[in-house]
């Protein structure tokens, strides 16, 4: 099942991912911070399900829902109460209550397996396989388009609205933003560690720490700090 998590709060976002993980069958497709980005994510992503916060920059969460073309199921989270009744006249499968635990998140989890079809349930490992990944993406190149192999890519880092591609031997500049370029690949492979740091697993030669802090280091041999609530990414991947 392909799930965007859509919060202005990076926090927030983090959790959702967190809560998820133990979900197998549940892929996250992309994630942005405000509302004018989430019309444009959903509608392009067109994904089984949405966390949508409802107080963001540029549009709410209902606004969102007004303005999309795809309509996917949503689990609104939110920090405020009042907005409750309003949230399943939506048709919400749940409304998640800042700061809420796992425990709870898990029995919102349970409710959206109830709702679900069967044979919904059995084809998200088939849309998983199938997913429209990029495998290359073109960037804008000194008046032209370069042909960047998603493979080539060691790490991508944002530059205010901009995004830096870098692969072993060349530096590119996206206009498209971090969170929406990143949706583009294959999460398992691209991994967010930093608001503003997504890397490519396969670059990544280790991982340590040092006063507290945690660091990614590239074959490059570029060091990133990972940010702190990044750090249950990094963890589920230590065995």
């Amino acid at each position: 099942m392909s799930v965007l998590i859509i919060d202005d709060e990076e926090h927030g976002r983090v959790l959702v991912r967190q809560y998820l993980q133990p979900y197998a069958r549940f892929f996250i497709a992309g994630e942005c911070a405000n509302g004018i980005e989430a019309i444009r994510l959903i509608n392009r992503v067109e994904p089984d399900l949405v966390f949508l916060d409802i107080q963001m920059p540029g549009a709410n969460g209902f606004e969102v829902l007004q303005q999309i073309d795809h309509v996917p199921r949503v689990i609104f989270t939110t920090a405020y109460d009042k907005y409750a009744i309003q949230a399943f006249d939506a048709s919400a499968v749940d409304y998640l209550l800042k700061p809420y635990t796992r425990e709870r998140f898990d029995h919102t989890v349970a409710r959206l397996e109830k709702q679900t079809p069967p044979q919904s349930l059995a084809a998200a490992a088939a849309y998983q396989k199938q997913a429209g990944f990029a495998d290359r993406v073109l960037v804008e190149y000194n008046k032209r388009y370069r042909n960047i192999a998603a493979g080539d890519i060691v790490f991508m880092r944002a530059s205010g609205d901009y995004t830096e591609i870098h692969t072993s031997g060349a530096s590119y500049l996206s206009a498209t933003g971090i969170s929406l370029l990143s949706s583009k690949f294959d999460p398992q492979k691209f991994i967010r560690i930093h608001r503003s740091v997504v890397v490519n697993m396969s670059y990544v030669r280790e991982v340590y720490k040092d006063i507290g802090k945690t660091f990614v280091v590239m074959e490059t041999g570029i060091e990133f700090n990972v940010g702190r609530n990044y750090l249950p990414l990094i963890r589920n991947l230590m065995v």
